[in-house]
């Protein structure tokens, strides 16, 4: 992927163009969406075992036969 020296070019254009002043604010908010993701993706993994292999239910207000364009109704 990236070297050493690749990481600290970047790094330099980073400090270039946001200034010192910006980088620990966003050094900040990029940790608190880090942190909002791990938490997320946590709680997505406890609730997957318990809805594995149940079928989802059906969305209200949704028609369970959905038609193309062109194609006649189903006699019933």
């Amino acid at each position: 992927m990236f070297g050493l020296s690749e990481i600290f070019i970047l790094l330099v254009v980073v400090i270039v163009m946001l200034g010192a002043k910006k980088l620990p604010e966003l050094a900040r908010s990029m940790g608190k969406s880090a942190r909002i993701l791990k938490s997320e993706a946590r709680a997505m993994k406890t609730d997957a075992p318990a809805t594995a292999g149940e079928p989802a239910p059906p969305m209200a207000g949704t028609p369970r036969v959905i038609r193309t364009a062109g194609e006649p109704p189903q006699a019933k």
